[in-house]
């Protein structure tokens, strides 16, 4: 089956009807409870090491520990989605979310903080899954489409809340953030629950039966090449998720409420690169949009060597180069997400969880790297240079992709 194969999809949506696939605004909202988890926190990295008197490093275990049980857990969410259907895997994994983020505004100790942070990580269901169903409603091309429209929409929750996030802990403490995030998310949940119908069709008769598919899916050069263009592109974002707080605490001087301000700007960056993306993506196709996404993501981080090298150091300038990797990665994103889960699309969810680890794992690495070589006088560079060969090795896997989709892989 070709990529650009049509399906017959779901009946058409209606809204706060169980039976039919979900509204535009649910999907929005499904992911961006993910989202909102993962950024809300990075202004309060400080404060909760300060709290519990632990190294940095031990605390960065809550971004990068948090993004490596991500990507284990869409290797599971994926296969699972494909055998019994979306809706009730995404409904038990924000459930688990729920309670484990209760556990974090009451742990005692780092440690016990850590293992409910960890468990909060089924959330991720939403973000991966989501693309699954969006591909069970549409064909290639307007998933790409869909898709960036859903994360557009996405893109503002991490725009506002972790300028948001800023301001709860400097006026009411770090555990607040968690205390708003279990409101969101419950309130989300609810939604789901009457809002998002069956989009899995065809569930896989048994795990066994399935599994016995996989290796189409690993073979496919095609489907490689574009977890590889999304796991490097996210890379490059990751390793900034890993090493601003550290950029922007200790060379530029930002407290959390002002770091969360200048951090909507990669947003905003993501929010435009995601609009063009819908916009365009049905008329260029997938491969023409991930292209220009790994050039403008490039692009951003070379201008932020430029400026760093010119010895231009600033919050202006730094994030305002930082700007151009957000709206990289919203052109590409959804274009390579799209691919990834129309190689096979008998096998969407396996594909997406599979893809989605690949994008996250490589993501904990590159934010553990954008971390751990940072510290005194080094300045941002490390950071830069590893966010450099990030989005390079992007846009190697997308020329990879566009070489295999001509010999017909």
């Amino acid at each position: 089956m070709t990529i650009e194969a049509e399906a017959e999809g779901p009946a058409r949506s209606v809204w706060l009807d169980r039976r039919t696939p979900p509204h535009l605004l649910t999907l929005v909202l499904l992911t961006g409870v993910a989202a909102l988890n993962m950024n809300m926190i990075l202004p309060s990295l400080p404060s909760i090491s300060g709290h519990y008197g632990a190294d940095y490093g031990i605390v960065a275990l809550a971004i990068s520990g948090y993004l490596g049980l991500t990507a284990v857990l869409q290797l599971v969410f994926g296969p699972l989605s494909d055998r019994y259907g979306r809706r009730p895997v995404i409904l038990a994994c924000f459930v688990v979310f729920l309670v484990a983020t209760l556990g974090t505004m009451v742990a005692t100790s780092i440690w016990t903080f850590l293992l409910c942070r960890m468990l909060q990580a089924p959330v991720a269901a939403g973000l991966a899954l989501s693309r699954a169903v969006v591909r069970d409603m549409v064909p290639p091309r307007e998933a790409a489409s869909m898709i960036g429209y859903v994360t557009m929409g996405m893109a503002l929750i991490p725009m506002v809340v972790p300028m948001l996030g800023g301001l709860l802990d400097e006026a009411l403490g770090w555990q607040s953030i968690f205390a708003f995030t279990f409101v969101f998310g419950l309130a989300v949940t609810v939604l789901i629950w009457a809002d998002l119908g069956e989009t899995n069709l065809a569930p896989s008769a048994s795990m066994t039966t399935q599994l016995r598919s996989y290796p189409e899916l690993l073979r496919s050069a095609s489907f490689w090449g574009y977890s590889a263009t999304a796991a490097f592109a996210s890379g490059t974002f990751f390793a900034f998720l890993g090493g601003g707080p550290w950029v922007a605490t200790n060379v530029l001087g930002l407290s959390p409420a002002t770091f969360g301000l200048y951090f909507g700007t990669v947003s905003a960056g993501y929010v435009v690169g995601n609009f063009l993306s819908g916009r365009y993506a049905t008329r260029l196709g997938l491969n023409a949009m991930m292209l220009w996404g790994g050039l403008v993501t490039t692009g951003g981080v070379l201008l932020a060597l430029a400026l760093l090298a010119a010895g231009i150091v600033s919050p202006i300038a730094f994030f305002g180069a930082i700007f151009f990797v957000g709206a990289g990665n919203g052109l590409l994103l959804p274009s390579a997400n799209a691919g990834i889960v129309s190689v096979e699309p008998h096998l969407a969810g396996s594909a997406s969880g599979l893809g989605g680890a690949l994008l996250v794992g490589g993501g904990a690495v590159m934010s553990v790297l954008g971390g751990a070589l940072l510290g005194p006088g080094t300045g941002a560079w490390p950071l830069l240079w590893v966010m450099l060969a990030s989005t390079v090795s992007g846009l190697a896997a997308t020329l990879v992709v566009i070489r295999a989709r001509n010999d017909g892989r």
